[in-house]
């Protein structure tokens, strides 16, 4: 009796060990949700979408894109924090989200309350103004707001995204006051500065066709080097600001994620990255591939995350200050 209870113990923990492994290997079984932080029709949105579309190719199953702009870009993260960790709700991470615990009460931590899957790409940036404006070149403009303190309109894509932080980040350098307003996303913000609303823009690269069909005129771009698509424009390095933005972003799962889900989707995304029609679409908004595996875009948390710390305290901004 004792022999046959073992036989049919061994047996039952043979069949759970085979019904976990088939689980493991149906992953997914079902549509993944990826949640981006801003607005449909602008850059990230549209990229995004490109390759989420070539991720669900590789895995089988649709990547169901969903917006949720505002706060910053930090909604999607946040999101995550009260979904299930099976690998089935994705979200975008901008670096918006590593400033968050400095400046509103949270009850999570970005670092460790995230499992991160992948870097992707980040952002070209750069100032433009209507193509009218009396301030032709970045001279103007700065002659303007320090003659002008606190009356120089500026747009950008939130309160404490990228384009915010680090125009304010000049203006302090500078020595000049700006008049920052806050926009959901690119295209909310394009609309701002095409309706005259604004004086100017703080934005990545989603300007580039009004520019094109000459609406808006770049004063400045943030790369390392100018930009084929605006040669004209200098960096904020060649104005005597040592200042180099791209604000890499990717993909992160709810924390306690098992890691062969994690795997698994970290190897899908990296080959929808490498699919030329995703190279394609980086390249419409001037955009490259800024890959990162799991464990290099989990160190890159930790180290933005005291970098900004850094950054918003600098800048006066952090609660308390």
């Amino acid at each position: 009796m004792r022999r046959r209870h073992l036989v049919q113990l061994a047996a039952a923990s043979l069949a759970a060990a085979s019904l976990g492994a088939h689980a493991q290997a149906a992953f997914p079984a079902r549509p993944i949700k990826l949640l981006i932080a801003f607005p449909a029709g602008g850059p990230t949105d549209i990229t995004m979408r490109q390759l989420a579309e070539n991720a669900g190719k590789v895995l089988g199953q649709p990547v169901v894109i969903e917006n949720k702009p505002g706060a910053g870009g930090t909604l999607p993260a946040q999101q995550l924090q009260s979904a299930a960790a099976d690998g089935y709700t994705l979200a975008q991470i901008p670096l918006g989200v590593f400033r968050l615990p400095y400046t509103t009460k949270i009850a999570w931590d970005p670092v460790k309350d995230i499992s991160y899957v992948i870097n992707v790409t980040g952002y070209a940036f750069g100032i433009v103004v209507p193509a009218d404006s009396p301030l032709k070149n970045w001279n103007d403009f700065v002659a303007y707001a320090k003659a002008n303190p606190g009356k120089l309109s500026y747009g950008s894509t939130g309160t404490l995204t990228s384009p915010h932080l680090t125009t304010e980040l000049v203006a302090q350098k500078l020595g000049i006051q700006l008049n920052h307003i806050p926009y959901k996303g690119s295209s909310e913000l394009m609309q701002a500065i095409g309706g005259g609303h604004i004086m100017a823009a703080a934005d990545s690269t989603g300007f580039a066709p009004l520019v094109q069909a000459g609406k808006l005129r770049v004063l400045n771009t943030w790369g390392d080097k100018r930009l084929d698509k605006f040669p004209d424009a200098p960096t904020l390095k060649e104005l005597g600001l040592d200042i180099v933005q791209n604000s890499p972003f990717g993909i992160g799962a709810p924390r306690g994620t098992p890691p062969e889900v994690v795997k698994k989707l970290h190897e899908a995304f990296k080959k929808a990255m490498e699919d030329p029609s995703y190279v394609q679409a980086l390249a419409r908004y001037d955009m490259l591939p800024i890959y990162m595996d799991s464990a290099q875009y989990t160190r890159f948390a930790q180290d933005t995350f005291a970098r900004e710390k850094q950054l918003i305290e600098k800048l006066g901004l952090a609660k308390g200050q």
